[in-house]
């Protein structure tokens, strides 16, 4: 019989490596306390995505006269089909995990694991009752949740975290939204679309503070042509839950107020309780470190997914969690995170991979960089879709792609080019090089590529 590998945690690292784990012929056992699928599919990528679509439809409905379509009649949104709609996705993409499950023989106990020994994990049942299962190796896999920060009293009514703001029943008129990060820019999107009034607060310089500062600046123009108000460089030190809604103070003494706030900063890894420190496996800065081959510094036992350091993306647990199993089952894996694409699924969307011009500077990098603009494409004039651009950040001395940005219509599809350019070690030059179909969004991908040595043909 082959390997037993135990995962704690249903989400995308611990699904996709027990699956993974069966097919290499392990026998996979999966514990998890809530529902398969863990936060991306119960409370964050897919329901989020599924409200954006909706609120794409309605955007689209809206604009339908500037196409030559007349709507007749009111058009406006109903938030709770809306959510109903979001719910019956949700429930759908869970029981295709079980299925998945099921096929390749992944046996799921439904309870909370805990480490008991280097090759032990204790399972508590919602029975209260216990297994105890014996492993070749274990896998963490317990994901994050939404930090509690203290300034903020969270009461899931009016001051809300991430979790609650998708189940909302009925639309606030205004919302206070802390962090204009990836949570908060898409948050913001949707419920201004639907037509509440937003204040977004974020406390560094600019939008997107994790992505390339000038793609971040165009980000700035699109909320405020979309009305929503954004607050920069602004530190919320206060906050009172009124009879009417929320208020917030500000370092300087400036109030503002909202019906709600949504505080959309902070995940904490969910590694608590999992007697971690009982085998001895080290934790540093609420994080495990793991080598390479995804192992803590104890042997047989291993993490992936959001709660080893780096960023928290499904995708990137899938991978890691894909990597582990290899170097469990004998097929050696060294984890690569040189290509990590980034999305932000906003209207229009942002994408990253590898380094923004930032980090390439500070890392010592000497570059020459390649932008193009969407309203230069024949396409996206078709679409009515002219806002954004592609950044393409390239070493000066290799022409090797170091990172790349953009804003723009299906930016998170477009950076997939970009994402094995980097992978394979190709040169701007070379990616630019390759035919691109006429008339399509790619075709910026390929100007952008161009423009690093000043070739691009569109661009004046």
């Amino acid at each position: 019989m082959g390997k037993r590998v135990v995962f704690i945690g249903a989400g995308p690292a611990g699904y996709v490596g027990a699956i993974k784990a069966a097919k290499m012929g392990a026998e996979a056992i999966v514990v998890e306390k809530d529902r398969v699928g863990g936060t991306c599919l119960n409370r964050g990528c897919i329901p989020t995505k599924a409200l954006l679509a909706s609120s794409d439809v309605l955007t689209a409905v809206k604009e339908a006269e500037e196409f030559g379509i007349h709507i007749k009649g009111e058009v406006a949104p109903d938030i709770a089909a809306i959510m109903d709609r979001k719910d019956g996705i949700v429930e759908r993409l869970v029981k295709g995990i079980e299925f998945l499950f099921e096929k390749n023989r992944v046996r799921a106990i439904k309870g909370t694991g805990k480490i008991t020994a280097k090759n032990e994990v204790t399972v508590t049942k919602d029975d209260g009752s216990s297994e105890v299962l014996t492993a070749d190796a274990i896998v963490v896999a317990a994901g994050s949740s939404p930090a509690k920060i203290p300034v903020f009293p969270y009461d899931g009514k009016r001051v809300l975290t991430s979790d609650e703001a998708l189940n909302l029943r009925e639309l606030p008129s205004s919302m206070i939204i802390v962090g204009a990060g990836v949570i908060g820019c898409e948050f913001g999107m949707f419920f201004n679309n639907m037509g509440s009034e937003i204040i977004m607060v974020e406390m560094m310089d600019h939008a997107l503070p994790l992505e390339d500062k000038e793609i971040g600046r165009e980000m700035e123009k699109v909320l405020k042509r979309k009305k929503i108000k954004l607050m920069l460089s602004k530190k919320i030190v206060r906050v009172e839950v009124t009879d009417n809604g929320v208020k917030a103070a500000f370092e300087s003494g400036e109030e503002i107020e909202a019906e709600m706030m949504l505080v959309a900063i902070g995940r904490k890894a969910n590694i608590h309780d999992l007697g971690l420190e009982k085998v001895g496996v080290r934790i540093e800065n609420g994080r495990i470190p793991v080598n390479e081959f995804m192992m803590t510094n104890v042997e047989g036992i291993y993490a992936v997914g959001d709660v080893v350091p780096g960023a928290q993306l499904a995708h990137l647990a899938f991978a890691e969690a894909e990597c582990a199993v290899e170097n469990i089952m004998g097929k050696k894996c060294v984890m690569d995170y040189s290509a990590v694409p980034r999305g932000v699924f906003t209207d229009p969307e942002v994408a990253g991979v590898g380094l923004t011009e930032e980090e390439a500077l500070a890392r010592g990098y000497t570059i020459k960089k390649g932008t193009f603009d969407f309203r230069g494409l024949g396409k996206a004039q078709a679409m009515g879709q002219l806002v954004g651009k592609v950044k393409v950040i390239a070493d000066e001395k290799t022409g090797k792609i170091l990172g790349a940005s953009m804003l723009g219509p299906h930016a998170t599809d477009l950076i997939q080019e970009l994402v094995a350019g980097i992978k394979c070690g190709i040169t701007a030059e070379e990616l630019g090089a390759a035919i691109h179909s006429h008339p399509t969004l790619s075709e910026a991908v390929m100007e952008a590529l161009k423009d690093v040595n000043g070739n691009a043909i569109h661009k004046v």
